[in-house]
């Protein structure tokens, strides 16, 4: 008998509380209630908000703690289900803790039941096209992949059908990481910069939640660590096995561990020429990056040729400088996943000339400042709106270059307007690209739905 159903027979007769009713806990608490849990579902939505699921909830005879009061459901539970987005020290959800209770999440309960082995990225920057290479490398070298974590689906209500020799490749978010006591068998950390300070109570917090992809490890994992980034190059003190580098601006002199660029400019892994950077699909260097910890990653497990393969034919995901159409001459790109400066600056860079952006949105309490000088460089229209479109402009307007820099700024109150105004004001041979640097989630509930909104705009100009 497998652990994961151990564990699903283990739950007829408990008390299960969830927060939240996302996409994956819905799945859960239906699996939950069949095998006997006695749930409740506790969310500060009230019932009328929930259309047809409330009957859902209503068949399967789950308990309901909503609205203004819905922490009161946590009480007296065996078990509580956090959503990731949940802030984990919550003063309610720590006095449920002291008190005995299990709170766990849907990621959590997946490593301690799942029988293969378990590839997993975090990092600020890169989590969801390194977590994608990594897939696409193991798939075409034959392995049966579940993609999970931040992207693909809920692992945990496939868990019984996953066999020894499968492999699971997860993207784990700081949400995920900030509770879990187990580590995958490879991890790798992209890179650590300010991100989610509306929900971190300070960057240490921020990075600690990071590391525990490293702690739990043991002699026979493997760490793929960035070796550019100061933070994520010191968690090397936290690898307990295999420690690698990923460089795409230092040939790394300890080959035998190390993904780097030669002076060839051929993307290498472990001493050995891999692919020509010339022959990636990919756009921008940022994305060499990705393709390099992917192979570090998967090193031993996947042949060269495929991984070159891969490299070679892989043009990306949505959301990612992603392509959405060329309208009289003028080119159109959707980066709506770039949700921090960092990952602007990197969508900018991989542009030959200056480019006409829109940006802003919700506000994670991060610094804006390392923007505004690649924007004075790269961008000679900025169309800001949202919360953080007024902090954009004001660090770019404080820049010292602002002045000879001819950049031009205008306003949209929405993503219409913005695209009206870009529309507007472009010409044949221009750029636009919706790269926001910010969150979705003063307009969207995420970069999925606010990435697709772009789109469905500029495909209706």
């Amino acid at each position: 008998m497998s652990k994961a159903t151990d564990f699903y027979d283990s739950l007829n007769g408990k008390k299960v509380a969830f927060i939240g009713a996302g996409v994956s806990h819905k799945t859960l608490i239906k699996m939950f209630s069949e095998y006997g849990a006695n749930v409740t579902l506790c969310d500060k939505k009230t019932l009328d908000k929930f259309g047809d699921y409330a009957d859902t909830l209503k068949e399967l005879n789950v308990n309901l703690s909503l609205g203004e009061n819905y922490l009161d459901g946590l009480k007296n539970q065996d078990m509580i289900m956090r959503t990731p987005g949940f802030e984990y020290y919550t003063k309610e959800l720590q006095d449920e803790i002291e008190k005995g209770t299990l709170v766990t999440s849907e990621m959590e309960l997946f490593f301690s039941v799942c029988p293969c082995k378990i590839y997993a990225v975090t990092g600020s920057d890169g989590k969801t096209t390194t977590t994608t290479l990594i897939s696409e490398m193991l798939k075409e070298s034959g392995k049966t992949v579940h993609l999970g974590g931040n992207i693909g689906k809920a692992l945990l209500p496939e868990a019984m059908n996953v066999k020894e020799d499968d492999v699971a490749v997860v993207e784990l978010s700081s949400f995920q990481l900030i509770s879990m006591h187990q580590s995958p068998d490879v991890a790798v950390v992209t890179n650590v910069t300010p991100n989610h300070l509306d929900h971190h109570k300070d960057m240490q917090e921020y990075i600690d939640a990071k590391r525990n992809i490293l702690l739990y490890q043991n002699k026979d994992s493997r760490a793929v660590l960035g070796y550019e980034n100061d933070i994520s190059r010191n968690m090397e003190k936290d690898v307990k096995g295999e420690r690698f580098y990923f460089s795409r601006l230092t040939v790394l002199d300890n080959y035998e561990n190390s993904g780097y660029i030669d002076f060839d400019g051929n993307l290498c892994v472990c001493g050995k020429a891999v692919v020509r950077q010339d022959e990636v699909a990919l756009r921008g260097k940022h994305n060499l990056e990705n393709l390099l910890r992917a192979f570090c990653a998967v090193e031993g497990d996947v042949p060269h040729e495929i991984m070159a393969k891969v490299a070679i034919e892989f043009k990306g995901v949505e959301h990612r400088i992603e392509p959405v159409r060329t309208l009289n001459g003028v080119q159109w790109f959707n980066d709506s996943i770039a949700t921090s400066p960092t990952r602007t600056i990197a969508g900018l860079n991989s542009f030959s000339q200056k480019i006409c952006i829109i940006a802003g949105g919700y506000d994670k309490k991060i610094p804006y400042e390392p923007l505004a000088q690649p924007i004075i460089e790269h961008v000679k229209l900025l169309v800001v709106m949202g919360q953080t479109g007024p902090k954009i402009e004001k660090v770019v307007r404080e820049n010292p270059d602002f002045e000879k820099s001819g950049i031009v700024i205008m306003h949209a109150d929405n993503m219409e307007q913005a695209v009206k105004i870009m529309y507007e004001n472009t010409k044949e041979g221009d750029i636009v690209s919706f790269c926001p640097a910010s969150a979705s989630f003063d307009l969207y509930a995420n970069f999925e739905e606010r990435g697709r909104h772009f789109k469905r705009l500029v495909n209706e100009l």
